[in-house]
């Protein structure tokens, strides 16, 4: 409590987080170390910031720093303050016309690639993260990846940074006379780095050393190139800044120059014999240009066997096999004329093949025994070694018993992962304990590589900086930490680390939870998809919410689990839109909805679910009973206000009545079954709830589909059928089903067994029906679109492809009619799911609040002559965000063929 009310007065309370449930989703990361912090902050400025550096030198307490938390060797973790900068740093500035981009720490680095994307430039580094993983992190580990190698990593492809030192002194080494300014205000700094660097390359041996680590990857330690690369001592600071994982400054805003961002490609999969053979063959596909090689062992290529897009002779290699996959970039077409005719250019099968590659963590994750954490290495061996060290490490995964270890990477860099199902208990962690230190004396001593490429040191190799470098280069390295962090409040343990036996302390257990989350390990890749993750949690924080009740449980502390359980119902169950777009990004596919849903049907009592039967027996009755509460809704708030009305609903126990609350919709158009080409189900929310316009939805979408010559016909029995999923979001699966199933029933009577095509008017239904009734974005995409008379194309709209529609993959299709009927289209980068889910955005409108007020900022520059989506949910959520009234394509379709 005195830590929290010390803090609040350097922060505002609501970014003051103490709670047993918030620090025990902050007790990890995508590693395998728990470590609970004290507290954890939410700083908004450099002020701020510079306030907590004063704060932990005074009460001698320890900061982390902490962005996406996607950190695979702990360095997101620490016992003191955790500082969160995911969710107040978000700024981005593309200058120069994408040749430079200027990143606060909280930007995702996929949003930053999709702002540069109209510039065909993109970030150089290119991390397999770079859709979860933030610039603090990318800053932090001196990120590189797949293609980047070491000449377009974070540190050669940055050009200035803006940070605070532990003094609390605010430094850029992009403003004019930076250099001055740090030599007034930070003098020891200047001078002690300008000692270091005349020592380093006074001693001709250790210049040598760094010269020969940094021809490969390396992020082990501190970037002693740095002392060689540069003279001044500013450039040197900021250099060393760069990989040192929070542990010297707080980056406020990064300055990167861009790469190409080459948008034709050449890719194959090619197979050897033997692991030699393969790594006989990275020579000369590097000589001739290739951006990546992707080294597989046949463990790897074991492990997504069968899975979709993998070819079938995969399951024919003998046991020695490996194989590469290449892929060729360049600006221009012709420039891939050169390259082998057995390569595709084929985005779909060029997509197929990057899943072999892709899928191979999932799959290791998904089949590791219970209880077990996956663990991601990397390390890097030079080119002439790398055969050798393959065949070194499966060795090693033999001798230390890891049965369903793989080893895969970037072959062109020399640098290999490998995944190995980690059990923590004791005997784990000695059996971990001995292979990393076989690890090291593979790596280092029989190989001279690196035991860290491009994950960052971190907790799990900070005992092997030393043996790694040798007492010289460790000495200046420990100097550096001394000079700019005397007090040693950043970071502590990580990165430098006297305790030889920290890489096996503190290691995270898994106690098994509902199977519907149990396979997550924690990378926290689903986090930028999810809705609440700035009101609440991410899908990531509710499965380690369910791991820490399980923990308690475990341990015997049965009213502490109860309480957590009880303090989390908002944040876990009431906050959780449920869209299921956290299994698009996740890798092993878990929908954290599913888990909801299922906690949400534990916690119903009988009254709730007599009450949810009766509802879904007569949804026939619930339909008009539900247009006429509008109709008296709207009625009674022209008369009463609707503050009044809003009192009484949220007093009578109902939803609350909120000003945009939709009209009632429109009659249905009498249509006729003779001559149909398609069967029209309206969905029940578009049957209840109008737009606004005095035409109904369905009237137009039958209209616009006569234009095009197309009889649509609406069943006149389609009263009360309804896909089941405003009781599945609930946590009625039993209702559920039995809406759907008594649906599917009408819908095959209507199509007469399938001859007629079906569709409906909102993703979310057609997404729910499995494909036995079309989204309308295809059908008009599809069958409509090219048969349709565009008369007016209106100048510009907006966007939001709904989450449904998203997991449908009708991105492409809904962008394509809008293009057809509108000279310009704008899509908001940020645009997700809304987090309207159903009836969610009036229980709790805040979650559609926090879900669309990026995207909204976005919007707000500037006025469009249309907003288009696919859901009328979706839509008020949307036209709630931005002020602007947001309608369905179909309407953008009536507009431009009238």
């Amino acid at each position: 409590m005195e830590l929290r009310l010390s803090l609040e007065a350097l922060l505002a309370p609501d970014r003051v987080l103490t709670r047993p449930l918030d620090l025990a989703v902050y007790a990890t990361d995508a590693s395998l170390y728990r470590i609970p912090p004290s507290a954890v902050v939410r700083p908004k400025d450099v002020e701020e910031i510079r306030g907590l550096f004063a704060f932990a030198r005074r009460q001698k307490i320890p900061l982390t720093f902490r962005a996406a938390g996607t950190s695979l060797s702990g360095q997101a973790l620490g016992t003191g303050i955790v500082v969160d900068v995911s969710r107040h740093w978000r700024r981005l500035d593309v200058l120069d016309d994408g040749r430079r981009i200027r990143v606060a720490p909280g930007v995702i680095g996929g949003f930053a690639n999709r702002a540069l994307a109209r510039y065909g430039t993109k970030l150089g580094p290119d991390p397999a993260s770079i859709d979860a993983c933030m610039i603090g992190g990318i800053v932090a580990n001196n990120s590189s990846g797949m293609c980047c190698g070491i000449e377009r990593n974070a540190y050669r492809t940055l050009e200035s940074l803006q940070f605070v030192l532990p003094s609390g002194s605010v430094v850029d080494s992009g403003l004019p006379h930076a250099g001055e300014r740090l030599r007034e205000s930070e003098p020891a700094i200047w001078n002690g780095l300008a000692r270091l660097r005349d020592r380093v390359r006074g001693d001709a041996p250790l210049a040598a050393k760094i010269a020969r680590k940094y021809r490969l990857k390396n992020t082990m330690g501190y970037q002693l190139n740095a002392f060689v690369d540069f003279h001044d001592p500013l450039d040197i600071l900021w250099h060393l800044v760069v990989g040192s994982e929070g542990t010297l400054a707080f980056v406020a805003e990064a300055t990167f120059r861009t790469v190409p961002d080459l948008p034709h490609k050449a890719t194959g999969l090619q197979f050897y014999e033997t692991v030699h053979a393969a790594c006989r063959a990275i020579e000369p596909l590097r000589e001739s240009g290739a951006a990546a090689l992707e080294l597989m062992d046949r463990a790897s290529l074991r492990a997504v066997e069968g899975r979709p897009g993998v070819p079938a002779s995969v399951s024919q290699l003998g046991n020695d096999a490996a194989a590469i996959l290449v892929e060729y970039q360049a600006a221009d077409a012709a420039e891939l004329d050169s390259v082998s005719a057995s390569l595709t250019r084929d985005a779909a099968e060029q997509g197929a093949l990057w899943t072999v590659r892709k899928g191979i963590i999932p799959s290791v994750g998904a089949r590791r025994r219970r209880g077990t954490t996956l663990v991601t290495e990397d390390v890097v061996f030079p080119p002439e070694h790398l055969a050798d060290g393959v065949l070194g490490l499966q060795e090693l995964f033999r001798k230390h018993r890891y049965e369903d270890a793989v080893v895969f990477g970037h072959a062109k860099d020399g640098n290999l992962h490998f995944l190995l199902a980690q059990g923590m208990d004791a005997d784990g962690a000695r059996q971990l304990e001995s292979f990393t230190a076989d690890l090291a004396d593979l790596v280092i001593v029989r190989h001279a590589g690196a035991l860290k490429a491009e994950h960052g040191t971190g907790r799990n190799m900070a005992p092997f900086v030393e043996t790694e470098w040798g007492a010289d280069a460790y000495a200046v390295m420990r100097e550096v930490k001394r000079l700019i962090d005397p007090d040693g409040i950043l970071n502590p343990g990580v990165l430098l680390n006297d305790d030889r036996r920290v890489h096996v302390s503190s290691l995270k257990t898994l106690p098994p939870i509902e199977e519907e989350a149990d396979a997550c390990i924690e990378c926290g890749f689903c986090e930028p998809r999810c809705p609440s993750r700035d009101l609440t949690l991410s899908p990531r924080h509710r499965i380690l919410v369910r791991r820490e009740r399980a923990r308690l449980l475990e341990d015997g502390l049965e009213d502490q689990a109860v309480a957590l359980e009880s303090e989390s119902a908002y944040d876990v169950l009431d906050t959780c839109a449920t869209d299921g777009l956290c299994a698009t990004a996740c890798p092993v596919a878990i929908d954290t909805g599913k888990l909801v849903k299922r906690l949400r049907a534990e916690g119903h009592g009988p009254i709730a679910r007599t009450t949810a039967a009766a509802l879904a027996s007569g949804f026939r009755v619930v339909e008009p009973a539900a247009r006429m509460a509008l109709r008296l809704g709207r009625s009674a708030a022209s008369t009463f206000g609707d503050a009044a009305i809003s009192g009484a609903t949220s007093a009578l126990g109902f939803p609350e009545w909120l000003p945009d609350s939709p009209p009632p919709a429109p009659p249905l158009p009498r249509t006729t079954r003779e001559g149909a080409a398609a069967v029209y189900v309206p969905s029940c929310v578009s049957r209840i709830a109008g737009d606004g316009e005095q035409e109904s939805l369905a009237a137009t979408i039958v209209a616009v589909a006569a234009r095009a010559g197309i009889a649509v016909w609406i069943p006149g029995d389609v009263a009360g059928s309804c896909c089941g999923m405003p009781f599945a979001s609930k946590g009625f699966p039993r209702e559920a089903a039995a809406l759907e199933r008594a649906s599917h029933a009408r819908i095959d009577r209507w199509t007469q067994g399938g001859k007629l095509p079906a569709f409906t008017d909102t993703s979310p239904c057609a997404h729910q029906w499995g494909g036995s009734v079309l989204d309308g974005i295809a059908f008009a995409h599809d069958v409509v679109l090219p048969r349709l008379p565009i008369r007016r194309r209106l100048p510009s709209v907006a966007l939001h492809a709904v989450c449904s529609a998203q997991k449908l993959g009708l991105d492409a299709k809904f962008r394509a009619i809008a293009s057809a009927c509108a000279r310009n289209v704008f899509v908001p980068p940020s645009a997700g799911c809304c987090g309207f889910a159903g009836d969610r955005g009036y229980l709790h409108p805040e979650l559609t609040a926090s879900a669309t007020a990026e995207e909204a900022r976005e919007l707000a520059h500037r006025e469009f002559d249309g907003y288009y989506a696919t859901s009328r949910t979706c839509e008020i959520g949307l036209e709630r965000a931005t002020g602007w009234p947001w309608r369905s394509i179909w309407r953008l379709l009536d507009a431009a063929s009238r």
